[in-house]
């Protein structure tokens, strides 16, 4: 999960990396071994671009989708509480 800005600059270069990486085992990979080979990395690089997209969709202001999670989760330890408490 892309937490900043800085983490979202190194997600790109990764992702431009893999695709240039990509790029080159399609000339240098056998045909029948090219589809094996690459799987792997057109995963990853499908992963990233999904958080690539996650960070991007989010404003600056809104918390993170682990942040919410923990908001939640205390909101309801105190409802548990009340609860108990009444």
């Amino acid at each position: 999960m892309i937490r900043n800005d800085k983490e979202l600059k190194a997600t790109q270069k990764r992702i431009a990396y893999f695709q240039n990486l990509l790029l080159q085992l399609r000339v240098k990979a056998k045909s029948e071994e090219f589809p094996l080979i690459s799987s792997g990395y057109r995963t990853e690089i499908e992963k990233m671009q999904d958080e690539v997209l996650e960070y991007l969709s989010r404003h600056s202001s809104e918390p993170m989708p682990t942040e919410m999670a923990s908001i939640e989760r205390s909101a309801q330890s105190v409802e548990v509480a009340e609860t108990n408490s009444a």
